[in-house]
């Protein structure tokens, strides 16, 4: 410890000791003043003060070791649940397959239902599987294959034939002794190709670098930046990974040296420093002062002995944190599915009670606080958006949220910032005459949708409004329905729908009225009068 920090503990401790010394000095003097005249008060006072103590450093240690210790220990818990034991992962697993089959049932798409029931089925099939799957992940350049090689003709025990070629690359069945189970090496393709085949190829390497319950990620130089973004990735989603740094007989120990130190710092934190391993998987061929070429043997034991006692280590924990992350995942994607059809059922329940409140209004305008309560925050629309969320509302709960929402619409200056907004849009668009007539209706859709909108975001989180309230989420729907290319679509979808009607009936009405003006001038039948009578 530095002779300073040192220093500073020692004069921390010594203030701490005196403080209590003179502590335990007061409460003796004031123990034996009061002892003389009622021991029994002394007793009991001395009592108190020991318990007062007693909790004081009670909530000292609760509050500033206990209490941090135990949110840390929850929030780990929450975050990562790797942390639970196998057998119990295994378990969570089997709960999060069945959850995820009740949340295929509510997908409409049957392809993308069929899909997730597949995989479902095939994690369920991993969960009684034998085998460690391993794959070698990397660009095409960086010598995985090589590294499959030598590990095939390096790795103790017997090793199968492949079993099978196909796009994916090969997979070999090995057996490692001191493991009980078999070892699945699967060399993938590589990252980073150009062209639209390399594309669908990296796509297929990323979903087995995933799947995988070891991945060696292999590179050949300082690691760049793309390949240090997927590697990011995968470390991010739990994915336990080894980095294999491949052709050091290319660089001289110096620079092999430097190499090594700026991956490990770079990874910090990441990848720990003694899964970064050196090897040369196939060293290239020296030539002797003799004129002889020598091939030197591969360099992989450090790499071997490193996935060993990773394997044996940690190889029931891989599988069941692979089993549990890939059902986790599965149950993601399903949920994605569910909300992007929820979203989708919600806009067109939007779309229709906009334009049936707009079409309201334009029959019979009201003011605008009046327009807000009775259409641009419709109860029944609530209504409708909570059962697609599968929350069952009656009238008075609709009502009660529809009136909630009208209000805040109304002080946070949506409704007069709407009226603003849309007036100088329809003003570019149609006859100044017309806009007058129809604002009200064309705002009452408009935030009929913010409502709308709101609304499922409220029902997106199970009813809940989130940190920033009900003000926080009809802000972010305004400003969003405020866009440029939003609002262009708006007013020619309302042009369509509300303008060109209530114009068509506004120039009906006038050829009605200049109708009933002109007929009788020229229906009224001429009368004669004498000229006598004159």
């Amino acid at each position: 410890m530095p002779l300073p920090r040192l220093f500073l503990l020692f004069l921390g401790l010594s203030l701490i000791l005196g403080m209590i010394l003179w502590l335990v000095n007061s409460i003796y003097r004031l123990y034996i003043s009061i002892a003389f005249t009622a021991p029994l008060f002394a007793n009991l006072l001395l009592l108190l003060i020991i318990a007062l103590l007693g909790l004081l450093i009670y909530i000292f240690i609760y509050y500033f070791y206990l209490a941090p210790k135990q949110k840390k220990s929850r929030r780990k818990s929450r975050l990562s649940p790797t942390s639970l034991p196998p057998l119990e992962k295994t378990e969570a697993a089997e709960e999060n397959l069945k959850a995820v089959r009740q949340q295929v049932q509510q997908i409409q798409d049957q392809v993308s239902q069929e899909v997730l029931l597949k995989r479902s089925q095939e994690i369920e099939a991993n969960l009684k599987r034998g085998e460690l799957q391993v794959v070698i992940f990397g660009t095409g350049s960086a010598g995985k294959t090589s590294l499959v090689n030598a590990l095939i003709g390096e790795m103790v025990g017997n090793v199968e034939a492949t079993m099978g070629t196909t796009e994916v690359g090969e997979t070999y069945r090995l057996k490692l002794k001191g493991l009980a189970r078999e070892i699945l090496i699967t060399d993938t393709p590589g990252i980073l190709e150009a062209g639209i085949a390399g594309t669908e190829r990296e796509k297929i390497a990323r979903q087995l670098a995933a799947e995988t319950d070891l991945l060696l990620f292999v590179i050949d130089n300082d690691l760049r930046q793309s390949e240090y973004e997927p590697l990011q990735h995968l470390a991010a989603i739990g994915k336990r990974s080894l980095l294999v740094f491949n052709k050091t007989d290319l660089y001289p120990d110096e620079d092999q040296a430097i190499i090594l130190k700026q991956i490990r710092e770079r990874l910090k934190g990441i990848i720990p420093a003694a899964d970064i391993v050196p090897i040369a998987a196939n060293p290239q061929p020296i030539q002797l002062e003799n004129g002889q070429i020598l091939t030197p043997e591969p360099e992989i034991i450090p790499l071997i002995k490193r996935l060993a006692t990773v394997l044996r280590a940690e190889g029931e924990d891989l599988v069941a944190d692979n089993i549990l992350l890939q059902s986790q995942r599965l149950g993601e994607e399903a949920r994605k599915i569910i909300d992007r059809q929820r979203r989708r059922q919600s806009d067109q329940i939007i779309d229709r009670y906009q334009w049936i409140g707009a079409g309201v209004i334009a029959v019979t305008p009201l003011p605008v606080i009046d327009l807000l309560a009775t259409v641009a925050v419709n109860a029944q629309m609530v209504i409708e958006i909570g059962q697609v969320y599968g929350c069952d509302l009656n009238n008075e709960r609709g009502k009660e949220l529809a009136l909630s929402l009208g209000k805040t619409l109304v002080s946070l200056g949506v409704v007069k910032g709407a009226v603003e907004l849309l007036a100088r849009a329809l003003q570019t668009n149609i006859a100044t005459y017309v806009v007058g007539k129809v604002i009200q209706a064309v705002t009452a859709a408009y935030l009929t949708r913010i409502a709308g909108k709101s609304f499922v975001e409220y029902f997106r989180h199970d009813q809940d409004w989130g940190d920033g309230g009900i003000s926080e989420v009809v802000q972010r729907q305004f400003q969003l329905s405020k866009k440029d290319e939003f609002i262009k679509a708006f007013v020619v979808d309302a042009i369509n729908k509300v303008v060109k009607p209530f114009t068509d009936v506004w120039n009906s009405d006038e050829d009605e009225e200049e109708e009933e003006y002109i007929q009788p001038q020229i229906t009224q039948p001429r009368v004669s009068i004498p000229e006598d009578d004159w």
